[in-house]
C-alpha cells in the first residue's frame, strides 16, 4: 500500500482537517490534497499532473453534491477510486448503487479507514461494510442485473465457488462477489462459517439438519429446502461445531 496519493473533499472545515489528518498519518499513504466542494474536487482532478489513486468524499454539499461528482467521475478515462465518507447512514446503498469502493460513516473509525485503503490499494480483503442502519456488518455484492447491494451477512445460507467469483446465496436472492471461495472461508470463520466442501462454505447459524449419506459423506440442509454436499473429512469438525 506503499504512495497513494489522495484527495479528501469536504464542506466543513473541521470534517476536512480530521479526515486529512487520519489519511496522512495513515500506513502507505503519500500525500493527501485537500478541497472543500465538489467543484473544487473537479478542478483538482482535471488540473492535477499526477492522478489520484482515491478521493474521499463527503456525500451532502452544497454546490456539487457527492453523488453528483461520482457520476462525473464515472465518465473519466481512468477515475481514482470513491471512497464516500458520511453522517447520513442512508445514503450507503444509493453509494454502491454508484459503483464506489467504499462507504465511511463519520466519525470515522481508524481501523475502518485502514481497511478502506487496503481496498484502494488493491487488497480484495474488504469486502465487508458497516451496517448504515445498525451494528450488524453488510457486504457490497454484485446483483444478476450488474448493480451493486449491500445485503447482511447474517442473510447468507452459504457460498458455492464459481471461477473468479463466489456465489452468495440467502434467504431471498443469489449475489456474485469477486474472489477466491478459500479467502471468504478464512475470514468468516469467526463470523460462524466453515468450509465444508471446496466448492461449499455454510453459515453454521443458518443450518437446519446433517443428513449422512451411504458413501461416508453428508449433506447440510437449510432453509427453503436448500442443501449443500459436505466432504467426508470435514464432517467430523462439522459435528462437534454444531453439537450434532
Amino acid at each position: 500500500m506503499n504512495g497513494l496519493r489522495l484527495l479528501a473533499v469536504d464542506d466543513e472545515e473541521p470534517a476536512l482537517d480530521d479526515l486529512s489528518r487520519l489519511l496522512e498519518g495513515a500506513a502507505g499513504v503519500a500525500g493527501v490534497d485537500r478541497a472543500s466542494s465538489g467543484s473544487e474536487a473537479l478542478r483538482r482532478l482535471n488540473q492535477s499532473e499526477d492522478s489520484y489513486d482515491a478521493i474521499f468524499l463527503d456525500v451532502r454539499m452544497p454546490d456539487l453534491d457527492g453523488m453528483e461528482l461520482a457520476r462525473v467521475l464515472d465518465r473519466f478515462a481512468s477515475p481514482p477510486a470513491i471512497v464516500f465518507v458520511s453522517a447520513h447512514r442512508d445514503a450507503a446503498a444509493d453509494a454502491f448503487e454508484l459503483g464506489v469502493l467504499d462507504f465511511l460513516v463519520k466519525p470515522v473509525d481508524q481501523s475502518r479507514l485502514k481497511r478502506a485503503l487496503a481496498r484502494v490499494a488493491g487488497d480484495s480483503s474488504g469486502d465487508v461494510v458497516p451496517n448504515p442502519g445498525g451494528a450488524e456488518e453488510i457486504l457490497a455484492v454484485d446483483s444478476l442485473h450488474g448493480a451493486k447491494r449491500l445485503i447482511a451477512r447474517s442473510s447468507v445460507l452459504y457460498l458455492r465457488a464459481q471461477g473468479d467469483y463466489v456465489r452468495v446465496v440467502t434467504d431471498e436472492s443469489r449475489f456474485l462477489m469477486r474472489g477466491a471461495l478459500s479467502d471468504v472461508a478464512e475470514r468468516w470463520e469467526p463470523h460462524g462459517f466453515a468450509h465444508v466442501h471446496r466448492q461449499y462454505v455454510v453459515n453454521l447459524r443458518r443450518a437446519e439438519e446433517l443428513r449422512p449419506r451411504l458413501n461416508g459423506t453428508a449433506t447440510l440442509t437449510f432453509p427453503g429446502d436448500r442443501s449443500v454436499p459436505v466432504a467426508r473429512r470435514r464432517i467430523a469438525e462439522l459435528r462437534r461445531r454444531l453439537n450434532f
